[in-house]
């Protein structure tokens, strides 16, 4: 089995994102990254909020880039959190909303899902959703 995310696996992630927020009645943006950081599948729903692009593709970025689910890192970045300062002290397209994930594969980080337009615990469930797919 590859230890690459292909662009096979990204439309798969894709597909499995916006058939769980179909069936939620929720229009998404879902993005798609490989283990470098760039984008191999996207898609918006016709009605879904144009920023819902950005906040997929950030979310995703978030996970790839921490190796975290971004539900996990919310309250890391509150006032009283341990990494305060992160949104503001680096010069990256970090966002701490769930709906990001990391994608592994034995053991391996090989990329990220992010999923925006819906609530982010909705965000979160159709991001599971997809990144179950692959296993």
């Amino acid at each position: 089995m590859s230890t690459t995310l292909t662009t096979q696996d990204a439309e798969i992630l894709l597909t499995a994102a916006r058939r769980a927020a179909d069936a939620a009645g929720v229009t998404v943006s879902v993005s798609v990254l490989d283990a470098g950081g760039h984008l191999l599948a996207f898609r918006r729903d016709d009605r879904a909020l144009l920023i819902s692009g950005e906040t997929s593709t950030r979310k995703a970025y978030t996970a790839l880039q921490l190796n975290s689910a971004t539900a996990d890192l919310v309250d890391a970045v509150k006032p009283d959190g341990p990494f305060h300062s992160l949104t503001t002290a680096l010069d990256q397209p970090l966002l701490f909303i769930a709906g990001g994930l990391p994608v592994h594969r034995d053991g391996r980080l090989i990329g990220a899902v992010g999923v925006g337009g819906g609530a982010p615990e909705q965000d979160h469930a159709f991001a599971t959703a997809a990144v179950a797919t692959l296993h």
